[in-house]
Protein backbone atom coordinates (compact mmCIF):
# COMPACT_ATOMS: atom_id res chain seq x y z
CA UNK A 1 0.00 0.00 0.00
CA UNK A 2 2.76 2.12 0.78
CA UNK A 3 4.25 1.92 -3.15
CA UNK A 4 1.34 2.64 -4.45
CA UNK A 5 0.85 5.80 -2.39
CA UNK A 6 4.59 6.57 -3.39
CA UNK A 7 4.86 5.75 -6.91
CA UNK A 8 0.90 7.46 -7.31
CA UNK A 9 2.69 10.42 -5.74
CA UNK A 10 5.65 10.51 -7.73
CA UNK A 11 3.69 10.71 -10.84
CA UNK A 12 1.71 13.77 -9.93
CA UNK A 13 5.03 15.18 -9.12
CA UNK A 14 6.63 14.12 -12.34
CA UNK A 15 3.45 15.18 -14.18
CA UNK A 16 3.01 18.81 -12.72
CA UNK A 17 6.62 19.72 -13.36
CA UNK A 18 5.66 18.61 -17.43
CA UNK A 19 2.88 20.61 -17.26
CA UNK A 20 4.66 23.73 -15.70
CA UNK A 21 7.49 23.97 -18.07
CA UNK A 22 5.54 22.48 -21.36
CA UNK A 23 2.94 24.97 -20.66
CA UNK A 24 5.27 28.45 -19.97
CA UNK A 25 4.82 31.28 -21.64
CA UNK A 26 8.76 31.32 -22.46
CA UNK A 27 8.49 27.96 -24.76
CA UNK A 28 7.63 29.95 -27.43
CA UNK A 29 10.89 32.17 -27.87
CA UNK A 30 13.53 29.58 -29.44
CA UNK A 31 16.98 29.83 -27.90
CA UNK A 32 18.27 30.30 -32.03
CA UNK A 33 16.43 33.76 -31.84
CA UNK A 34 18.87 34.63 -28.57
CA UNK A 35 22.08 33.06 -29.71
CA UNK A 36 23.27 36.82 -31.03
CA UNK A 37 23.31 37.83 -27.65
CA UNK A 38 25.84 35.24 -26.26
CA UNK A 39 29.22 37.22 -26.41
CA UNK A 40 28.20 40.38 -24.78
CA UNK A 41 26.81 38.06 -21.86
CA UNK A 42 30.19 35.62 -21.85
CA UNK A 43 31.34 39.31 -21.90
CA UNK A 44 29.64 40.50 -18.64
CA UNK A 45 30.83 37.06 -17.02
CA UNK A 46 34.62 37.80 -18.20
CA UNK A 47 34.24 41.17 -16.34
CA UNK A 48 32.75 39.77 -13.03
CA UNK A 49 35.94 37.45 -13.19
CA UNK A 50 38.29 40.55 -13.52
CA UNK A 51 36.66 43.29 -12.30
CA UNK A 52 35.49 44.64 -8.04
CA UNK A 53 32.29 46.41 -7.89
CA UNK A 54 30.93 47.98 -4.74
CA UNK A 55 28.56 45.95 -2.40
CA UNK A 56 25.92 48.62 -2.78
CA UNK A 57 26.11 49.00 -6.54
CA UNK A 58 23.15 50.31 -9.29
CA UNK A 59 23.10 47.82 -11.18
CA UNK A 60 21.97 49.05 -15.02
CA UNK A 61 20.25 46.43 -16.74
CA UNK A 62 18.93 46.73 -20.51
CA UNK A 63 19.37 47.30 -24.44
CA UNK A 64 21.45 49.96 -26.11
CA UNK A 65 21.12 52.69 -24.46
CA UNK A 66 22.54 51.73 -21.60
CA UNK A 67 25.55 49.79 -23.10
CA UNK A 68 26.17 53.66 -25.07
CA UNK A 69 25.51 55.38 -22.31
CA UNK A 70 29.59 56.13 -21.86
CA UNK A 71 28.85 58.73 -19.08
CA UNK A 72 26.90 56.76 -16.98
CA UNK A 73 29.68 56.26 -14.16
CA UNK A 74 30.45 60.04 -13.99
CA UNK A 75 26.70 61.03 -14.24
CA UNK A 76 25.67 58.67 -11.06
CA UNK A 77 28.25 59.92 -8.93
CA UNK A 78 28.40 59.55 -5.49
CA UNK A 79 26.55 56.10 -6.20
CA UNK A 80 28.41 53.27 -7.82
CA UNK A 81 27.09 51.61 -10.72
CA UNK A 82 27.38 48.24 -12.79
CA UNK A 83 26.71 48.65 -16.46
CA UNK A 84 25.04 45.65 -18.41
CA UNK A 85 23.22 46.89 -21.53
CA UNK A 86 23.54 44.77 -24.29
CA UNK A 87 22.85 46.09 -27.85
CA UNK A 88 19.20 44.89 -29.57
CA UNK A 89 17.77 43.60 -25.97
CA UNK A 90 14.60 42.67 -26.02
CA UNK A 91 12.67 41.45 -22.66
CA UNK A 92 12.26 38.11 -24.89
CA UNK A 93 16.01 37.79 -24.93
CA UNK A 94 16.90 39.41 -21.51
CA UNK A 95 14.75 36.46 -19.21
CA UNK A 96 17.24 34.10 -20.67
CA UNK A 97 20.26 36.20 -19.28
CA UNK A 98 18.61 37.50 -16.07
CA UNK A 99 20.17 35.52 -13.68
CA UNK A 100 23.74 35.23 -15.25
CA UNK A 101 23.60 38.90 -15.73
CA UNK A 102 22.55 39.24 -11.72
CA UNK A 103 25.24 37.16 -10.95
CA UNK A 104 26.11 37.10 -7.86
CA UNK A 105 26.65 40.69 -7.08
CA UNK A 106 25.37 42.64 -3.91
CA UNK A 107 23.02 45.25 -5.28
CA UNK A 108 21.12 48.26 -3.34
CA UNK A 109 19.03 48.79 -6.80
CA UNK A 110 18.16 47.70 -10.43
CA UNK A 111 17.45 50.51 -12.80
CA UNK A 112 16.04 48.86 -16.42
CA UNK A 113 15.62 49.98 -19.83
CA UNK A 114 14.22 47.66 -22.75
CA UNK A 115 13.24 48.99 -25.84
CA UNK A 116 12.86 46.89 -28.70
CA UNK A 117 10.19 44.30 -28.01
CA UNK A 118 8.39 46.29 -30.42
CA UNK A 119 9.97 48.09 -33.04
CA UNK A 120 7.96 47.30 -36.45
CA UNK A 121 9.58 43.58 -36.84
CA UNK A 122 7.35 41.10 -37.49
CA UNK A 123 8.66 39.41 -34.13
CA UNK A 124 7.41 42.29 -32.25
CA UNK A 125 5.18 40.54 -29.53
CA UNK A 126 1.80 42.48 -28.21
CA UNK A 127 1.67 45.10 -25.15
CA UNK A 128 0.17 42.35 -23.42
CA UNK A 129 3.31 39.71 -24.22
CA UNK A 130 5.69 42.48 -23.33
CA UNK A 131 4.17 42.95 -19.97
CA UNK A 132 3.99 39.40 -19.45
CA UNK A 133 7.81 39.40 -19.58
CA UNK A 134 8.36 42.03 -17.38
CA UNK A 135 6.70 40.56 -14.48
CA UNK A 136 8.83 37.08 -15.46
CA UNK A 137 11.58 39.71 -15.11
CA UNK A 138 10.63 40.96 -12.13
CA UNK A 139 10.63 37.65 -10.34
CA UNK A 140 14.20 36.78 -11.70
CA UNK A 141 14.96 39.72 -10.06
CA UNK A 142 13.00 39.28 -6.78
CA UNK A 143 14.44 35.39 -6.64
CA UNK A 144 17.96 37.11 -5.67
CA UNK A 145 17.34 40.52 -4.05
CA UNK A 146 13.96 40.25 -2.56
CA UNK A 147 13.62 43.70 -1.69
CA UNK A 148 15.34 45.90 -3.37
CA UNK A 149 14.03 49.08 -5.53
CA UNK A 150 13.77 47.98 -8.96
CA UNK A 151 13.31 51.02 -11.35
CA UNK A 152 11.74 50.76 -14.66
CA UNK A 153 12.62 53.24 -17.43
CA UNK A 154 9.85 54.14 -20.01
CA UNK A 155 10.24 53.32 -23.74
CA UNK A 156 11.20 56.87 -24.93
CA UNK A 157 9.40 57.90 -28.32
CA UNK A 158 11.62 57.80 -31.33
CA UNK A 159 10.88 59.56 -34.93
CA UNK A 160 12.17 55.87 -36.18
CA UNK A 161 9.28 53.79 -34.40
CA UNK A 162 6.75 56.51 -34.76
CA UNK A 163 4.68 54.39 -36.72
CA UNK A 164 4.09 51.41 -33.81
CA UNK A 165 4.02 54.54 -31.23
CA UNK A 166 0.33 53.60 -30.22
CA UNK A 167 1.74 49.98 -29.46
CA UNK A 168 5.05 51.17 -27.32
CA UNK A 169 2.63 53.93 -25.53
CA UNK A 170 0.59 51.07 -24.50
CA UNK A 171 3.39 48.66 -23.12
CA UNK A 172 4.59 52.17 -21.18
CA UNK A 173 0.94 52.03 -19.96
CA UNK A 174 0.49 48.81 -18.68
CA UNK A 175 4.08 48.73 -16.96
CA UNK A 176 3.03 51.72 -15.26
CA UNK A 177 0.07 50.63 -13.79
CA UNK A 178 1.51 47.41 -13.13
CA UNK A 179 4.92 49.17 -11.08
CA UNK A 180 2.20 51.41 -9.50
CA UNK A 181 0.60 48.14 -7.70
CA UNK A 182 3.77 46.53 -6.79
CA UNK A 183 5.98 47.07 -3.70
CA UNK A 184 9.63 48.94 -4.68
CA UNK A 185 8.93 48.80 -8.19
CA UNK A 186 9.25 52.01 -9.86
CA UNK A 187 8.30 53.55 -13.02
CA UNK A 188 10.35 56.47 -14.18
CA UNK A 189 7.92 58.71 -17.33
CA UNK A 190 10.64 60.18 -19.30
CA UNK A 191 8.14 60.29 -22.45
CA UNK A 192 6.87 64.12 -21.74
CA UNK A 193 10.14 65.47 -21.90
CA UNK A 194 11.12 63.86 -25.21
CA UNK A 195 7.69 65.15 -26.92
CA UNK A 196 7.77 68.60 -28.53
CA UNK A 197 5.08 70.95 -28.27
CA UNK A 198 3.06 69.07 -31.30
CA UNK A 199 3.52 65.69 -29.45
CA UNK A 200 6.38 64.70 -31.86
CA UNK A 201 9.39 63.28 -30.93
CA UNK A 202 12.07 65.80 -29.95
CA UNK A 203 14.83 64.87 -33.20
CA UNK A 204 17.19 67.17 -31.61
CA UNK A 205 18.28 64.78 -29.11
CA UNK A 206 19.00 61.80 -30.84
CA UNK A 207 22.09 60.46 -32.97
CA UNK A 208 21.29 60.19 -37.02
CA UNK A 209 19.38 57.02 -36.87
CA UNK A 210 16.87 58.92 -34.86
CA UNK A 211 17.20 55.72 -32.04
CA UNK A 212 20.38 56.55 -29.95
CA UNK A 213 20.28 59.65 -28.08
CA UNK A 214 23.32 62.06 -28.58
CA UNK A 215 24.69 63.95 -25.61
CA UNK A 216 22.29 66.20 -25.28
CA UNK A 217 19.54 63.07 -24.85
CA UNK A 218 21.67 61.78 -22.63
CA UNK A 219 21.97 64.47 -20.36
CA UNK A 220 18.37 65.15 -20.19
CA UNK A 221 17.74 61.51 -19.62
CA UNK A 222 20.31 61.48 -17.34
CA UNK A 223 18.94 64.65 -14.98
CA UNK A 224 15.09 62.65 -14.91
CA UNK A 225 16.86 59.40 -13.96
CA UNK A 226 19.45 60.62 -11.53
CA UNK A 227 16.41 62.78 -9.91
CA UNK A 228 13.72 59.21 -9.74
CA UNK A 229 17.31 58.07 -7.72
CA UNK A 230 17.66 60.07 -5.35
CA UNK A 231 13.93 60.09 -4.30
CA UNK A 232 13.89 56.39 -3.90
CA UNK A 233 17.33 56.29 -2.29
CA UNK A 234 15.38 59.37 -0.17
Amino acid sequence: MQFKQNSTLFVILVVGLFASTSCSPLRKYKKKDRKWAYPEIQAFEQLDKTQTYAADALLFIGSSSIRLWKTLEEDMKPYPVIQRGYGGAHFRDMVFFTDRILADHSLSMVVCFVANDISGSNKDGTPQEVLMLFKHFIKQVRAKHPSIPILQVAITPTQSRWSVWPQIKRVNELIKAYCEETENLYFINTVPEFLDEKGQPKTQWFVGDQLHLNQKGYEVWNRIIKGEIEKVKG
